[in-house]
């Protein structure tokens, strides 16, 4: 049965194993910053719509991105040589979740409230940016929740051919050099699929989330491999 949270009430959730046959654990609650941090160390993750409360999933099966097997097509390849991007990190993370909002069609779960809630988790070094710039403009990212030896990719956006993909390799590679374990995507849509990503049970997503959540990985100045 689907637990209902009261919005303020002790950041807990029932087991993800508990969630129904779509992968619905809880609803209900708020998006304070304890209760986001206990959803994604329990492996769920918020996503909802307009006018409904927070709803928390956690699918079977889940989607990774195998850190050691990402996909990388030759044009794309070519492009990242010749430096035709600028990467940052954390330098625009309110740019990259509007972003990644507004470039939605047919509607966003990321509403006011859902930005505000990472951006808090941003201030408090738990979500972060890669941010792709062709010159001054902003031309591409993506942003995500880390834990540990976890990062929970949410969404990216591109305003230029190439920048969101370019933002995920980047991403991919960097992280994976700086201790992450585990790289989620959530779902796997055919984009995500061409550069490696896989689906994982339930199970053995949940099994390696408790393993590397216990890792110590410092994000805070992370160099960015193009």
């Amino acid at each position: 049965m689907t637990a209902f949270l009261a919005p303020g009430s002790p950041p807990r959730f029932p087991p993800a194993e508990t969630a129904d046959d779509e992968g619905l654990v809880a609803i209900g609650g708020d998006l304070s910053a304890a209760r986001l941090l206990a959803a994604y160390d329990r492996g769920i993750f918020p996503w909802y719509a307009e006018g409904l409360p927070p709803l928390w999933w956690s699918p079977d099966p889940r989607g990774v991105l195998p850190l050691d097997g990402v996909h990388v097509a030759r044009s794309l390849a070519r492009t990242l040589r010749r430096g035709a991007f600028r990467f940052t990190w954390d330098q625009a993370f309110p740019d990259v979740i509007r972003e990644c909002g507004e470039s939605r069609e047919g509607g966003t779960w990321i509403l006011p409230e859902v930005r505000q809630a990472y951006e808090r988790l941003h201030r408090l070094g738990h979500a972060h940016s890669v941010e792709v710039w062709t010159g001054a403009k902003l031309a591409g990212g993506l942003y995500g929740v880390h834990r540990g030896g976890l990062f929970a990719a949410e969404s990216m956006f591109h305003r230029a051919t190439d920048a969101s993909k370019a933002a995920l390799v980047v991403a991919a590679r960097s992280l994976s050099l700086a201790g992450i374990e585990l790289f989620d995507v959530q779902f796997v849509t055919p984009h995500l699929a061409r550069f490696g990503a896989v689906w994982w049970t339930r199970r053995r997503y949940l099994q390696t989330l408790r393993r590397v959540t216990t890792k110590r990985v410092d994000l805070g100045g992370l160099v960015l491999q193009a």
